[in-house]
Formats: structure tokens, C-alpha cells, sequence
């Protein structure tokens, strides 16, 4: 009996999953931690490592490209059909810092295999999930005969992550003809659960900034001054109170502009997903769930944009008291942004908010850090549905979504390239990112493979005009 083409994908990655695990263990055993500068040599071996096994893989092009900082990896496939679309990959190689006394059960960067799960620094995030490309495209051309890929395949793999990618934006910038792309899979991200496969539909974007405020020129005495001039650590208090409205919605004018709202469907999509909120808040270690009116906590975190005050603080903070009227205070604060919204008019928002609830007498300077914004890819959108269904395959189950309430660089890739950006990750939350004893799941890992298989057919029917 001959075999079927999803039959043919799952022969081939079970003849060669021990040789994909061995070669996982190696990379994992490089200590890519880009945030050490004494481990940067490492982070550039794990970008030659990377790129060498790319062009055993058989990609025609596999690059180091050289950034400001750590280096960055570059590998491209062509298809044999000129028309067919481009696809970008992109991951990172560098990993969190890790070490044995942080309360790892063993070395971090010696990888082992209990039950049926890989224990190492980059296991899940991010290592693991760009390196089941490799196996994936080589199951996607024995299973279907051919000799390239049926898409055009470009893989480009982050080197500082982990660090907050201050070269990523100038890198796609600089690169941005040799990276275009008609769709871009984003592979370091991850599933609501072993048991729910999900395909992420977006990620939120952030702004922050601090906001200095200046009274009198040096700390004065409250007895002889208070009540008789403004104080900044009251202004700062009265600043932060009128961040939200009585309904917790942010009260800056302008702030909403241009916010894309959850339809019906995304928002009936978001309440299948089996989500237990006690549960939820034990993870938060908090006691209540708070937020917006109107929104459930799912919508809150993932497609609502919001502000919180990081930070605020001036005057005395010793022991004991200090009877003064303080020179100056500070608030910090961060916004994450949702679809429609723009950083820059985000920005301007907030400085005229800030310059119309300050009280003469009370000076004040704002600096932003760089802006990420968002990202949304319409649940209808050809190439998501292609995602969804290679999942769906692999899987053997339907596919659920959800969005990222955090923020990356992957806003990035789709306001430079103008590429609708797609997330194809099968990390699950108890895989501890950032934590000891980070691991993946084996069989998860097997079947971001063979969904990989399963992508590249799939995206190739779809012709340049998705976007």
C-alpha cells in the first residue's frame, strides 16, 4: 500500500528524528547569551554553527550577516516555479542568561531528555523552534519529490533577541531587498496548551516613557513652605490618579484614535478557548482580575490597549520622616498598543496630556524609549488559513486562535517589508521561557515539524497577490 502524503512527512521525521535531536543537542550546548558580553564569541559560533548546517540542510544560501551588535543568520531556498510566493522565517539563536545555582536540576547548557522532554537554555525559546525548519523542509521535499521548496525560503535568525534587538530595525532596513517576502512565519512564540493547538493572529505594540517633574530648585521645608507652593510628588500622585477613568479605560484624550475593535466573531473565537481565570490568577500572583469594563481578561491582555504606571517615586524615602516639599518626583510609564494605533500620535497624546494636568509651577521633561507597534493578520487572510490548516493537519485536531499580549520585533518585519506577519509556534506556558529548567515537549517539537511539512504545500498554491 503506498503511502499518503501526510503518512510520507510523519515516515520521514520518524527515520530521522534521532539525528535531529542529536544535531538540536549541540546548538543547545553553545551558550548564545547575548545580554554577557564575555559570551559573545558564543553567540558568533552559534550564528556560523547555524549557518552551516542551514547549507547541510541543502539551503544554496546560508549567511552570517554582521549587525551592530551580535550576528545574525541569512539562508534562502528558491522554489523552481519563478511565481511562487516568498516566505520569511524568523527566530532567534541567542538565549537568556542561565546557570546551574539558579536553581536548574541540571547544567543549562548540557541538554537532557526526561520523560519524554529536552532540558536546556534555548530549548523552547528560541532554538527549538527555528531549528524543526531544518527537518520540516526536508520532510516537506521527500514526501512531495521535489528538489526545492515550493515556496521561496528565506530564514532570518535574530542574534539579540533576548537583549531587545537594538540592531534588528537598521538590520531589516539595510537588508530589506535581499529579505522581501510576501508572507513572514514567526517562529518564537507558542500554543494555549498540548491539548488546544493555536495559531496567534497578533501582538500588541509598546510605547514608555518617563516623565521628570521639577518644583523647587532644591528640597525645601515643609513647615515654612507646604501648602504655599506646588509640590511634584503631589503633582506625580494627582498625574497617575488621571491615567484611568472610573470604568478603568484610559483617560487620555486621543489615546483610542484609530484602535481596530474586536468583531464578534474574534471575540466568541477568544471564548472557546478553555480559560480558567482562578487558575490564570494564581500564575498572575494576584488575587482579583481587573481592567477595562466591557472586556473579558482575554480581551484585556490581547486586544485592548492599555497604560500602567512602572514606576513613580520622589522625595524622602528613608527611614523615619523628613518634613519637606521634595524638588522634583518621577512617573514611569508603558503603553501597550493594539491595531490602528500609532506610536507617534500615541506620543504626542500624552505629552499634551501630561503638559494640561501639571499645575503651574511644576517643570516637566518626557522621554519616550523606541516604539514597537503592533500587529494584526485578518483571521480571513489566505496565508493565516494556510497556517491553520497545516497545523490542523499535523495536529489531527481543529485550531483555535489567540493573540500575544506582548511585544517583539515582529511589527517590525511587517511595517519594513510590508509583509503580513503569521506566527507558527508549538511552545506551550509550562516550558518556563526565561526560567530554570526551561524544556519542550518531544512530541510537540515533532509536530512543528511536520507541520512545517505540511506549510510550504500549502502556501505555495497561494499566489503573490495575499497581500
Amino acid at each position: 500500500m503506498s503511502e499518503t502524503p501526510d503518512s510520507a512527512v510523519r515516515t520521514y521525521i520518524d527515520h530521522h528524528r534521532a539525528a535531529f535531536l542529536d544535531d538540536l543537542a549541540e546548538w543547545l550546548r553553545i551558550p548564545s547569551v547575548s545580554a554577557q558580553p564575555e559570551h559573545a564569541a558564543d553567540v558568533r559560533r552559534s550564528a556560523e554553527w547555524l549557518a552551516a548546517k542551514l547549507a547541510e540542510t541543502g539551503f544554496p544560501t546560508a549567511e552570517v550577516w554582521p549587525t551592530g551588535g551580535a550576528p545574525a543568520v541569512f539562508a534562502e531556498w528558491p522554489a523552481d516555479d519563478p511565481q511562487a510566493p516568498t516566505v520569511l522565517v524568523y527566530g532567534h539563536h541567542d538565549v537568556q542568561p542561565a546557570a546551574r545555582e539558579d536553581g536548574w536540576d541540571s547544567d543549562p547548557f548540557e541538554p537532557v531528555i526526561r520523560e519524554g522532554r529536552v532540558y536546556a537554555r534555548g530549548a523552547a525559546d528560541d532554538k527549538g523552534q527555528v531549528f524543526f525548519h531544518t527537518l520540516g523542509v526536508r520532510a516537506h521535499l521527500a514526501a512531495t519529490g521535489r528538489t526545492a521548496p515550493a515556496v521561496h525560503l528565506k530564514l532570518l535568525i535574530e542574534g539579540e533577541e533576548e537583549s531587545g534587538s537594538p540592531n534588528f530595525r537598521t538590520l531589516i532596513e539595510q537588508r530589506a531587498d535581499r529579505l522581501a517576502a510576501d508572507v513572514v512565519i514567526v517562529s518564537d512564540t507558542g500554543m494555549w496548551s498540548a491539548d488546544t493547538p493555536t495559531v496567534c493572529t497578533g501582538m500588541r505594540g509598546l510605547a514608555d516613557c518617563e516623565i521628570v517633574l521639577h518644583g523647587p530648585e532644591q528640597d525645601i521645608h515643609s513647615g515654612s513652605f507646604g501648602g504655599a507652593v506646588p509640590n511634584p510628588a503631589t503633582a506625580a500622585a494627582r498625574l497617575v490618579a488621571a491615567l484611568h477613568d472610573e470604568h478603568a479605560r484610559v483617560a487620555i484624550p486621543g489615546f483610542y484614535d484609530g484602535v481596530t475593535e474586536l468583531t464578534d466573531r474574534e471575540r466568541a473565537l477568544f471564548a472557546e478557548l478553555p480559560f480558567d481565570e482562578e487558575q490564570w490568577l494564581r500564575t498572575a500572583k494576584s488575587t482579583a482580575a481587573h481592567g477595562e469594563a466591557g472586556h473579558t481578561t482575554l480581551e484585556r491582555i490581547w486586544a485592548r490597549p492599555t497604560a500602567e504606571v512602572n514606576g513613580i517615586g520622589g522625595g524622602y524615602q528613608g527611614p523615619g520622616s523628613k518634613t519637606i516639599i521634595p524638588s522634583s518626583a518621577m512617573v514611569k510609564l508603558s503603553f501597550r498598543l493594539v491595531a490602528g494605533q500609532d506610536p507617534d500620535h500615541v506620543e504626542g497624546a500624552v505629552r499634551a496630556w501630561a503638559a494640561d494636568k501639571l499645575p503651574a509651577g511644576i517643570r516637566h521633561e518626557i522621554t519616550f524609549g523606541a516604539a514597537t507597534r503592533p500587529c494584526l493578520t485578518p483571521l480571513d487572510h489566505p496565508a493565516l488559513q494556510s497556517v491553520v490548516r497545516a497545523m490542523g493537519r499535523a495536529f489531527q485536531q481543529p485550531v483555535r486562535f489567540t493573540r500575544e499580549g506582548g511585544s517583539g520585533p515582529a511589527a517590525d518585519l511587517q511595517e519594513v517589508l510590508g509583509a503580513p506577519v503569521l506566527f507558527l509556534g508549538i511552545s506551550v506556558p509550562s516550558d518556563g521561557w526565561h526560567a530554570p529548567n526551561e524544556k519542550v515537549e518531544l512530541d510537540l517539537l515533532l509536530k512543528g515539524v511536520e507541520t512545517a511539512a505540511y506549510l510550504w504545500s500549502d502556501l505555495g498554491e497561494i499566489r503573490r497577490d495575499v497581500d
